[in-house]
């Protein structure tokens, strides 16, 4: 096997590809290796760690065909500190892998491919696809990825679920203790109903490329692929059954006001200082009388604090939150004017931009 391939283009797709390698975690020593195949000019670069796997395509100067496997993290480093515009030359014999740029060379150990694991392909029969602008995927996937669990006893719900509904393709999570939705693709005849590891979300993320105008998502039964231009990551979906948390949606709130981001972040942030004592608890309110949003904590420790914010009240009312949930919240939402919504203490608090259908955030209320 040979390829001569531009130092940028090959020390990006190793930095790309290595993530995924599964390193000290690895079952077999083999998965911490890249695989490299040249097939009639064509040249690929695979990671897996049986959960999920990285191809990466390349385009070579000059290649012969052949097939190795290099421990990814050390080629992978080794190959970013060549010489930049270079051509890197990777020969392999058997299992010796030269790699040459310039004045610079090395021989890598490597070994054979035969103890790779073959990826699994999707079932044709099974696919279905959908296309999404990459700005919509990384807005809406940022806005629901904090709101899933890290409880691994329950499974479903430590992943995004991406499903179809009256037409339309959403994204949704929870952790129990609040709830993101978002809509990403509109009247889409393809139907959907699955949960993908945040772990490989993250990575799709992190190799999006701005180049990548648009990515191409397929699903079948058990897996899913994202197709992000000379990317491929697949990924196995979490077998389980997400909660039908439209239900826990509140199709009207008593209260209903619309605040500034930016002033309800800063006033978040300063009863936040003093909630730290008392598990990160505020207390939002409402006041005809005054005409105020207030939100505020005691610490007996510390002291207390509360801040007022002007606006147009109809209904008093009282709801006790965790603070971080808030401002996740409120971070999300990437208008300046926001609505926000609850009935009483002990109703889900629903907050969504004021001009903005497509993404709803909810908190669940503390006990106070």
């Amino acid at each position: 096997m040979e390829i001569k391939v531009a130092q940028e283009k090959i020390s990006k797709a190793l930095n790309s590809v290595s993530r995924v390698a599964a390193g000290a975690r690895a079952t077999l020593p083999i998965l911490n290796n890249v695989l490299i195949r040249v097939d009639d000019n064509k040249v690929s670069l695979t990671t897996t760690n049986l959960d999920m796997a990285v191809v990466s395509f390349l385009p070579a100067t000059s290649s012969k065909n052949g097939v190795v496997t290099v421990p990814a993290r050390l080629i992978a480093e080794f190959v970013s500190n060549l010489p930049r515009g270079e051509l890197v030359e990777i020969k392999a014999e058997n299992t010796k892998v030269d790699v040459t740029a310039g004045s610079c060379h090395s021989m890598i150990n490597g070994a054979l491919a035969d103890d790779f694991p073959e990826l699994p392909e999707l079932e044709q029969d099974q696919v279905v696809s959908f296309n999404i602008k990459t700005e919509d995927f990384k807005i809406g996937l940022s806005q629901v990825m904090m709101a899933a669990s890290n409880d691994t006893t329950r499974p479903a719900l430590t992943g995004v679920y991406f499903n179809t509904f009256e037409g339309n393709l959403y994204v949704a999570a929870t952790d129990g203790y609040r709830l993101a939705e978002r809509r990403l693709v509109k009247k889409t005849d393809a139907e959907v109903s699955a949960i993908i590891p945040t772990s490989s979300l993250q990575e799709v993320l992190r190799s999006l490329s701005e180049e990548v105008e648009q990515i191409e998502v397929l699903f079948d039964n058990t897996q899913v692929r994202f197709r992000l231009g000379d990317v491929e990551i697949t990924s196995k979906l979490i077998d389980g059954s997400f909660p039908d948390y439209r239900q826990l949606i509140p199709k009207a709130t008593e209260i209903s006001l619309e605040l500034g981001r930016s002033e309800l972040i800063r006033v978040t942030k300063l009863a936040a200082l003093f909630a730290k004592e008392v598990g990160g608890s505020v207390v939002c309110g409402t006041s005809v009388e005054k005409g105020t949003f207030s939100i505020g904590s005691v610490a007996n420790e510390l002291g207390e604090n509360s801040s007022e914010i002007k606006t147009t009240i109809e209904v008093d009312g009282k709801v006790t939150l965790n603070s971080r949930f808030l401002l996740d919240a409120l971070n999300a939402i990437n208008e300046e004017k926001i609505s926000f919504g609850f009935s009483n203490k002990l109703d889900p608090v629903v907050m969504r931009g004021e001009n903005n259908q497509d993404y709803i955030h909810i908190v669940m209320p503390l006990k106070s």
